[in-house]
Order: C-alpha cells, then sequence, then structure tokens
C-alpha cells in the first residue's frame, strides 16, 4: 500500500511539474469561456438589455420596480444579462441590493426553510440551518429587508426547479412581501428555462410575478460565432485557435436549440484537451472528442437534476431493461415504479402522471417511448433507454446513491 501511495503521488508529481514547465499554454482567461462569466460586452442581447434596464430604472429614484419574469432555452443569456444590467444598476447607486439565487443548487431550496435561511444570510445574518419555526424565519427575514432600508432586487435563477421542490406558496408570500415593509422594497426577477412554468402557477402568483416578461430567443449559429470570437480574444493567447474551430463549435451548438452555454463549453473542453495532447494549437478533431465527452456529462448531469419521482420512474425503466423484459410498457413501468415508491418511502404517483414524467425523459434524450396501438386494448408507449454502457454504469451509480436501485437487479421485486 505505501508503494503504490509513492507511486500515485510520483506520478501527480510528473503532471504537476510537467504541466508548469509547459511551454504551450492556452488560455490567457480560462474563465471567459465559463457560463458564470460576465463580458463587458454582450453581443445580439441589445434589445433584452433595454428592456430590463427600463423596467430596472425607476429604482435609482428610490422607487419600487415590476416584478419580471425572463424565459427562454438554456443558454440564451438570461442569466448573463441579467447579472450585467444589476451590476450596471449597482455602479449607479451603490445602495441598491441585489440578491441572486440558484434554485436548482441542493439544500438551498428544498424547502422554503432553507431558501428563507439562504435569503436571511445573504444579508449576513445566520439563522440555524433547521430548528426554529418557519413563521419565525419569516419574520427574521423581514427583519432583514427592513434593516436594509433600500430596493432589494431578488433574483430566483431556475425558478421552476423551486416550485417543483416546495410549490409555489413562498412564491405568493413573497411577490407581497411589500405589503408588510415600510423601509425597504422588493422586486423579483424569476429566470426560467420552462416557458409553460407560469401556467402552472397559481393565478394570484402568476399575475403578481409576470407584471413584465422579457424573452430570450435562441441564438443562430452566425450570433453563436460572434459570441465565441469576442470569448476566444479573451480567453486565449494569440493564433491558437485553429480556422473553423470557432466554426464547428458555433455550427453544433445551434443544433442544440441555440445554446451559448454549450458553444462556450465545446471550445473550452476542445482547448483543454488539445492542450493535455501536447498540441500546439486547438483542433477541429478536438472538438468532436468534446462534443462526446460533454454529451456523457450532460446525461449524468441532466438525471441528477431529476425529482426523485422522475428518478424513481427512470430506475423502474433501467430495472426492467437489464432483466431483459422486450418493448417495455407503460404498465410495466408503473408496476414497477410503485414497489420503488413502497420501498423507499416515496408518495406515489398515478399512472398518468408516471406517463408524463416518461415523455419529461423521452423529451430529455435518456429514453425513446413511441406510442403504439394495442387495438381494442387502446394505446400505449414501448421504451427503450437511449444510453450508451459508459453513461448507463454512472447513470446507474447515481440512482443506487438515491437507494432507488440496487446491485441485485435481476429480480425486480427486490
Amino acid at each position: 500500500m505505501k508503494n503504490n501511495a509513492k507511486q500515485s503521488q510520483q506520478t501527480l508529481h510528473d503532471i504537476f511539474s510537467n504541466y508548469i514547465q509547459e511551454k504551450i499554454n492556452f488560455f490567457n482567461n480560462r474563465d471567459a469561456l465559463s457560463s458564470d462569466y460576465i463580458p463587458e460586452e454582450t453581443p445580439h442581447r441589445d434589445e433584452q438589455i433595454k428592456q430590463l434596464g427600463s423596467i430596472l430604472a425607476p429604482t435609482l429614484r428610490g422607487a419600487k420596480a415590476s416584478n419580471i419574469f425572463l424565459y427562454g432555452k438554456t443558454g440564451t443569456g438570461k442569466t448573463v444579462i441579467t447579472k450585467f444590467v444589476t451590476s450596471e444598476l449597482k455602479r449607479m447607486n451603490e445602495k441598491i441590493k441585489i440578491i441572486y439565487i440558484n434554485c436548482k443548487m441542493k439544500r438551498i431550496s428544498d424547502t422554503e426553510y432553507r431558501m428563507l435561511a439562504e435569503l436571511i444570510r445573504e444579508m449576513d445574518k445566520e439563522v440555524p440551518s433547521t430548528g426554529l419555526p418557519t413563521i419565525q424565519v419569516y419574520k427574521i427575514f423581514l427583519e432583514c429587508l427592513e434593516k436594509e432600508k433600500t430596493n432589494i432586487i431578488l433574483i430566483l435563477d431556475e425558478i421552476d426547479a423551486l416550485v417543483k421542490k416546495i410549490g409555489d406558496g413562498i412564491l405568493y408570500n413573497l411577490t407581497r412581501i411589500n405589503q408588510n415593509l415600510q423601509n425597504s422594497k422588493v422586486s423579483i426577477i424569476g429566470i426560467s428555462n420552462d416557458t409553460s412554468f407560469t401556467d402552472e402557477l397559481d393565478a394570484r402568483v402568476r399575475s403578481t410575478l409576470s407584471e413584465e416578461e422579457i424573452i430570450f430567443p435562441p441564438y443562430n449559429a452566425t450570433q453563436l460565432q460572434d459570441i465565441l470570437t469576442q470569448r476566444s480574444k479573451i480567453a486565449f493567447h494569440k493564433n491558437i485557435v485553429e480556422p473553423g474551430v470557432i466554426q464547428k463549435c458555433a455550427a453544433l451548438a445551434a443544433q442544440e436549440h441555440g445554446d451559448a452555454r454549450r458553444a462556450l463549453d465545446l471550445l473550452r473542453v476542445a482547448a483543454e484537451i488539445s492542450e493535455r495532447k501536447g498540441i500546439n494549437r486547438v483542433i477541429m478533431d478536438c472538438v468532436d472528442s468534446a462534443e462526446s465527452k460533454l454529451d456523457l456529462d450532460r446525461s449524468v448531469e441532466i438525471v441528477k437534476a431529476q425529482p426523485s419521482q422522475s428518478q424513481a420512474t427512470l430506475a423502474a425503466i433501467i430495472r426492467l431493461t437489464e432483466d431483459g423484459t422486450k418493448n417495455i410498457e407503460t404498465g410495466e413501468v408503473f408496476s414497477l415504479y410503485e414497489r420503488i415508491c413502497a420501498s423507499r418511502g416515496l408518495k406515489v404517483l398515478t399512472q398518468r402522471r408516471v406517463s408524463d414524467l416518461i415523455a419529461e425523459l423521452d423529451m430529455l434524450g435518456i429514453i425513446n417511448a413511441r406510442v403504439v396501438s394495442k387495438g381494442r386494448y387502446g394505446r400505449t408507449k414501448e421504451i427503450r433507454l437511449q444510453l450508451g454502457k459508459t453513461v448507463m454504469q454512472r447513470i446507474r451509480n447515481v440512482l443506487k446513491d438515491n437507494y432507488l436501485i440496487r446491485d441485485t437487479i435481476t429480480d425486480p421485486k427486490k
């Protein structure tokens, strides 16, 4: 064991030493290819910037801005533009307080209590992670808001994830919180990839949250090229990117609903692969390798982000597949799903709702669900997994960690 440890230590030492001594250095600023990076210029989003800036401008004179709902597919610039505009607003008036919360982050917005606790922490006050009555946490939150004595802009990114986890009750309270404030004013910016998200909200929440709406359309390939060209000038040293690489990354991402985040990830990972191979430029072949790597990582992350009910449904499909079931039907999935829920203490949804979850997994590209006619017995879905062996194993590990699947899968009753 000691020899193995020393060997591993020496291997790491060699890797790190070689990296430090390597003459080829691609990156000038690696962060510029991150989706979190806020550039000084944001191509092809002038209209959205003007709209958002106009809505928030009254806060500069102490008035409350309307609540705003931003929606569009992943990678269309919603978060970047929101952070860009609000940072400029803050620069014009330092008294304005900006609070940003990503509602998909685990252990932040999985209960109303934790969400409120996180908001309170953003205002420099600590509350216990558990233990207080929720009504008391609300009281502390209100006290913190009043103490600010200013306009507070609350940005709730991935707001649909918050509602899926804990319902829209917290939104009802937040959108009406100004009724309980005298010294401060709160405006909410909700951001979502789900364009139909507001349809599922209580009518009172929907009307108050969506006082103003801004749509972010997908980027086309030409627009993505402009974004990548701008970011690559910041990210890389000169003459590092081979001609055609940016165009290929843009074209591939344009096929993925015009996703700028996807385009940036492709370029960054392609550069990292080229660098590790000791190639002195980012080459076209490494874009293909980057696409394969990102597809693997994305499928796993998609499953991780799914609610427990969706994961239980997928676990049932995987276990039936591994048991050798051919042409898996919705009824078979539901039967095994019920047993999984019973063994894990999960609420059992209706078969119709599980059918909806199967459709969502199909839309995400995890499975293929084809509707077939059974004659006088009606219609059903024939379900097949759309996963390679490597992806399947990693997803099994995710489900195993969440106690939804076991190593012993030959008997679906287990």
